[in-house]
């Protein structure tokens, strides 16, 4: 057994070791995929020469100006959201966790929607609506499952079923104001189509707050493993640094679906994945998973924008159903387990 546990841990290190420069190489041919493939494709060179400057005027447009912001924001969604889905599984102590299983992602993506269809001249404020969204749905399913310390089981529990409620008021809205609708179809699928640099201006102070703050999360995450128990006996305020965590997971998503719409399941498949290669230790996990995140949704919405020409599939769908069958093999898997 001490040797099994053994080789275990020199595989995870060996895979540590060789997974953060793969990732890292891997953004790289992703952006490079991503800026050069399109309905204009362009060359090694003319992609060189649009970046430094020295290249044809519509060349340099079309890389500077509609696909390198949306790369950009394509890597930023894609932290944020594995970023989360990696601090509720932790939460809840639960990997089959993620913004939207628990209802975070549907409160973001109700007050987004409302700022779009409701008070449309308040959509500079987008990102902090969906911010509060999503943090007072955490708050809500935090308060439901609440009963002298809260229970993992019972927080999955009450997100399921706040995540519904939250899903339906959005419908009820949408007939409401159906005369709007078309505005919001695009952010309900979630894609990338059209964000600029506008977009990328007003989404990274929270992208990149929750980002930073999420190195202070690994000790807290860390202990949360151990068990409430023994974390208090290490000195960790479990209910408070439970808080925070949803919190800051909140943020994250809200700062997500601001920009790019109710994205699914990249929250669940990638800390997930890593996790089955690297382990449960959050100083690794974090960090990787918000790298593979950003490496999954950039190449995803290239794939999105490329393989359906002349469509433009938004890059939601693709990942929902790249998502969904990885969901239900892991839940099988885990009832034989």
């Amino acid at each position: 057994m001490k040797m099994k546990a053994e080789l275990d841990f020199q595989k995870r290190q060996s895979r540590r070791r060789w997974l953060i420069p793969g990732l890292f190489i891997s953004l790289v041919v992703g952006a490079c995929l991503g800026l050069a493939l399109g309905s204009v494709q362009l060359s090694l060179q003319d992609l060189l020469s649009a970046l430094t400057g020295s290249g044809q005027p519509v060349h340099e447009k079309i890389v500077m100006d509609l696909r390198l912001p949306r790369v950009l924001i394509g890597f930023i969604v894609g932290a944020c959201l594995a970023a989360s889905g990696a601090i509720l599984q932790g939460v809840v102590r639960n990997p089959l966790a993620d913004p939207g299983i628990i209802g975070v992602t549907a409160g973001g993506g109700l007050a987004a929607v409302l700022s779009m269809i409701v008070f449309p001249q308040f959509t500079y404020l987008l990102p902090a609506a969906a911010f509060l969204g999503a943090l007072l749905a955490a708050l809500v399913v935090y308060m439901l499952s609440f009963d002298q310390g809260v229970s993992p089981l019972k927080l999955i529990l009450a997100g399921v079923a706040v995540n519904a409620l939250l899903g339906a008021v959005m419908n009820g809205f949408m007939v409401l104001y159906s005369e709007r609708v078309q505005a919001v179809l695009p952010f309900l699928s979630g894609g990338l189509n059209g964000r600029s640099w506008h977009h990328l201006t007003f989404v990274s102070p929270y992208a990149l707050a929750g980002l930073c703050l999420c190195f202070f999360a690994i000790k807290p995450a860390n202990l949360l493993l151990l068990g409430d128990e023994s974390a208090q006996l290490l000195g960790l305020r479990v209910e408070r640094t439970r808080f925070f965590l949803i919190a800051l997971a909140a943020l994250l998503a809200g700062a997500a679906v601001s920009v790019s719409g109710l994205i699914g399941f990249v929250g669940l498949v990638v800390p997930h994945f890593i996790r089955l290669l690297i382990g449960d230790d959050y100083r690794y996990l974090l960090p990787i998973s918000m790298l593979g995140g950003g490496v999954l949704v950039v190449f995803a919405d290239t794939a999105a924008r490329v393989w359906f020409t002349p469509v433009e599939l938004p890059v939601g769908i693709l990942l929902a159903c790249i998502g969904a069958p990885f969901f239900l093999y892991l839940l099988k898997k885990k009832g034989r387990g």
